[in-house]
This record gives structure tokens, C-alpha cells and sequence, in this order.
């Protein structure tokens, strides 16, 4: 059996002509949806990630405003720009890309940003809604999980879930929207004695550590979802998931890619909390 791909880049190829459809609608009232995006310091994978931002937003007639700024810019200077864009009315949300200059902080870089243009969903009252259940702005992975698996017509209540992973932007949010879809819920990490005890109950597994090729094909239960959070960069430069994905693509019955699988989705879904950060603005 050869498990089916989510394919991530073509939902999140629908979803932007799905947004682009919204916007014009805003256009009409005299609002046009703006992500400003602050970038401090010349990190190169948060170049690329920043383009496929830029792209995905132009594709979607969404306003993107990049600050970039250098590297030795000091916290106060980024929260000063922070503070301008929360009292802008052309930008509905605000990002800073991680990550940032070991001198910054960067979860007071996070807080800062206010809480109805939070895109990212990070800022802690978006976070608390999460855990009360009753979610205001999502962060754009773990909605990008759901989302997935919801197109691909994969019920979630009554299923056995693993996380790998712990982070507050993947793991522990992604944990509580499949508690709040009516899943059990085990939370892993890498660390995690026997990890494939855990893995091989999973009928949906998701994998955020950061860690390539943690997941082998001896670890996932026959037939189950696997999706893969992680990208890594290997030393011949190639990008690479979580899951060793030619193992696990023979054992389970659905398996996203990388890339191509939930990194696109998780740009979609930047852009859908854009723009509904903007319908929300009284015209």
C-alpha cells in the first residue's frame, strides 16, 4: 500500500484564488488587506520564507509592507516600529520573522503586537482563547493541520492522535485544536522514552521537532494520516521533513509531503487571518 498525498501547494493555491475572491470584495468598501512583515537581520532561510509571503499575498491583492531591518537593531527600535504599525490603518496584521538577533527577545517582540492584527497567533490572549476554546486568531500551522485534514475528508473526532513536538507555534496549540475536533490526544517529543510505542497507536501522527528523518516506517501504525511539520535543510542542501517519507509512504494510508505539503498551507492560512483581520475593520 502507497499512502495518498495531502498535496498542500495546490489547497494552498485554491485557498489564495478563494482569498483574492474576499479581497475584491473589501476592495469595494474601500479596504484592501496589508501584512507588514518585520525582518531583522540577514538570515537566509527567513529570506526565502519572507518571499513565499510576499508572493502568496500578491496573489491574493493583499498589501505586503516588508521592514527590514539590520541586525544590530536594538529592542527598543523594533518595538518602536512595532508600536507605529499597530496604530497604522492600512496594516491589518503584523509578523515579526523568527528567527531573531540572539540580543532581541523575541516573545516580547511577539506580545507587543496587537492582539486584533496578531496574524500569527501568537500574542497570549489569541493563545488563551485557544485552551478556553474559543479561538480568535489561530496560529497559521497548526489551522493549516486542520485544514488539511479536513479536505482530505479526515475525521478527527474519535481518532487516537500523537504530536511530536511541544512548541507553543506547533505542538501544544495543534494538540488543543484536535482535543477541541474530538480526538484523544498524546503530546511526544523527541525525548520521549520508546517514541515508537506511542507513534505505531497513532491514527493521526503529526511531526514538529525539527529533527530529519526522526520518524521511520517501523514507527507509524499501517494505515495511518502522517503529517509532517518539519523542514530541514541536509548538508547536500536538500529540503527534507520530520519522517523518513519514502519508508513511511509505503506503511501509511496518508502522508503530506516536504516540501510541498504544510509550509505552503501555513502561508495560506497568514493570508486568510490577514484578511479576515481586514473584514473586521469597520469601513
Amino acid at each position: 500500500m502507497t499512502a495518498q498525498i495531502i498535496d498542500g501547494a495546490a489547497l494552498a493555491t485554491d485557498k489564495i484564488s478563494q482569498l483574492k475572491q474576499i479581497v475584491t470584495s473589501l476592495q469595494s468598501r474601500g479596504i484592501t488587506p496589508g501584512l507588514a512583515t518585520v525582518q531583522v537581520g540577514d538570515d537566509p532561510a527567513s529570506r526565502i520564507y519572507v518571499r513565499n509571503k510576499v508572493r502568496a499575498c500578491t496573489a491574493a491583492g493583499v498589501n505586503s509592507i516588508h521592514h527590514d531591518l539590520p541586525g544590530s537593531s536594538s529592542e527598543g527600535q523594533v518595538l518602536q516600529l512595532l508600536n507605529q504599525l499597530n496604530n497604522a490603518p492600512s496594516v491589518h496584521g503584523i509578523i515579526v520573522q523568527l528567527p531573531v538577533p540572539a540580543h532581541l527577545d523575541a516573545r516580547r517582540l511577539s506580545q507587543a503586537i496587537a492582539v486584533a492584527k496578531d496574524v500569527d497567533g501568537f500574542n497570549w490572549q489569541n493563545l488563551g482563547a485557544l485552551v478556553e476554546g474559543a479561538p480568535g486568531i489561530l496560529p497559521c500551522t497548526p489551522r493549516a493541520v486542520m485544514v488539511m485534514l479536513e479536505n482530505a475528508k479526515i475525521a478527527v473526532e474519535g481518532r487516537h492522535a500523537v504530536v511530536v513536538g511541544r512548541s507553543n507555534i506547533v505542538g501544544k496549540p495543534v494538540a488543543l485544536l484536535l482535543v477541541g475536533g474530538g480526538a484523544t490526544v498524546t503530546v511526544c517529543n523527541s525525548r520521549t522514552p520508546d517514541l515508537g510505542a506511542i507513534t505505531r497507536q497513532a491514527d493521526i501522527l503529526v511531526v514538529a521537532t525539527g529533527k530529519a528523518g526522526l520518524i521511520t516506517g517501523g514507527m507509524v501504525k499501517p494505515g495511518a494520516v502522517v503529517i509532517d511539520v518539519g523542514i530541514n535543510r541536509l548538508p547536500t542542501g536538500k529540503i527534507v521533513g520530520d519522517v523518513a517519507f519514502e519508508e513511511v509512504k509505503e506503511i501509511a494510508g496518508w502522508i503530506t509531503p516536504v516540501p510541498g505539503g504544510v509550509g505552503p498551507m501555513t502561508v495560506a492560512m497568514l493570508v486568510e487571518n490577514t484578511v479576515n483581520a481586514a473584514a473586521r475593520v469597520q469601513p
